[in-house]
């Protein structure tokens, strides 16, 4: 009797070994549209870590970023709602089309944008592009979760401090915004140099070839603002505090007359390059607080 029981345990150990072999191979090939392809995403799950819930998540980003705070042009938190247990997080800075292609080959159950959707001057009919984006995120059952101006405004996980950190920029204070919050920031660099070195800094760090309008090429830049995006109307803000240089990310036809007559230096470093950082930021920091998965996809956009 004792050589029986011995001998079933092992066929019970070797049939399980064989079983988790079948489970690995099915999801390393992807594998999942079998019967079986609810336990199959389980057993990923499992693989892959721990979940944290959805609803957790966005109540934890409206206390950390105080999104409820702002008058923004579009709704801040959770935008479209999907599955609760998320495991993995995917960011960008916009939701397209392809961010959300990209984001359903990761296995995202939580796709975190700056630029999300339902802006006030957007159509109140839902079609073409927008069907087909809502319809992918609906399909599969992916929530989207989107802050604009809460997250432009951190003190430490915001576009604009991210920035200052990807230039070493040394951040004095905040600077007022045409918005109505005080989302941009000011301070000085670590080395004051010409504004076409700057210029050329700007490139090399954010991997975007800047607009620089500049009276003098040659002048010399220690004070520093900037806002990121499209704020190019904060130059106003900017000259009030006296620097010698305004950041942003779009231009404006107005902001080159503006900047030949009173002499600072203007910089369109780009909408998509100076907006990279925050999002990245929020992303990592809800990875570490949930102990949950996140990848960031940079999809390119020129403007």
């Amino acid at each position: 009797m004792g050589v029986v029981i011995v001998q079933a345990i092992a066929c019970c150990r070797i049939f399980s070994k064989l079983f988790r072999v079948m489970i690995r191979d099915n999801l390393n090939q992807g594998a999942v549209d079998c019967p079986d392809s609810v336990s199959l995403r389980m057993l990923r799950r499992m693989q892959e870590g721990s979940m944290a819930n959805r609803d957790a998540i966005v109540s934890y980003c409206e206390d950390l970023l105080l999104s409820s705070h702002y008058q923004d042009y579009c709704p801040n938190g959770l935008q479209i709602e999907g599955k609760s247990n998320i495991t993995r997080i995917v960011s960008g800075v916009s939701a397209c089309q392809a961010l959300l292609d990209a984001a359903i080959k990761q296995h995202a159950d939580m796709i975190l944008v700056h630029h999300g959707y339902f802006w006030k001057n957007d159509s109140r009919v839902i079609t073409g592009y927008a069907k087909k984006r809502i319809q992918t995120i609906l399909q599969h059952d992916v929530n989207l979760l989107a802050y604009h101006l809460p997250l432009d405004g951190h003190a430490i996980l915001g576009n604009n401090a991210q920035l200052a950190n990807v230039m070493q920029w040394a951040i004095e204070g905040s600077m007022h915004s045409t918005c109505g919050r005080d989302l941009g920031l000011f301070g000085h660099l670590q080395q004051p140099c010409s504004a076409l070195d700057l210029q050329s800094k700007l490139n090399k760090n954010l991997a975007h070839d800047p607009l620089m309008i500049a009276k003098n090429p040659n002048t010399q830049i220690k004070r520093i603002a900037w806002c990121s995006g499209a704020a190019g109307d904060d130059i106003h803000h900017a000259l009030a505090l006296g620097v010698d240089a305004f950041v942003t990310g779009e231009p404006a036809e107005r902001l080159y007359h503006i900047a030949q007559e009173t002499g600072i230096v203007f910089y369109a470093a780009g909408h998509h390059a100076t907006e990279r950082y925050g999002v990245q930021a929020l992303g990592h920091h809800l990875s570490e607080h949930f102990g949950i998965q996140h990848t960031f996809i940079d999809i390119p956009c020129p403007i």
